[in-house]
């Protein structure tokens, strides 16, 4: 008697949470600055987190998906007034 093997799957609805996540993350910014002035060094604090969030995924494919919503969103957020900003 052969076994098969079962494929791990996981509901559509987990897969949208979970890019959902990534859009959120992707647009985190840390922007550093002086007050009074308009200089500021933008830092992407969210892609990092979401970077190591992506490395532990099971599925390759999810993965590269995962990997585009990061990018995107993040340069979506660098551009436009879309998202979280945290200013010191």
């Amino acid at each position: 008697m052969k076994k098969r093997k079962q494929k791990a799957s996981e509901p559509d609805s987990v897969y949208v949470l979970k890019l959902l996540l990534f859009v959120f993350l992707g647009s985190l910014w840390l922007r550093i600055g002086v007050n009074g002035t308009d200089w500021f060094i933008p830092l992407p604090v969210g892609f990092l987190i979401g970077l190591l969030l992506t490395s532990h995924e099971h599925f390759q494919i999810d993965r590269k998906i995962e990997y585009a919503v990061l990018v995107c969103a993040m340069l979506i957020s660098f551009f436009l007034p879309f998202g979280l900003l945290l200013s010191l």
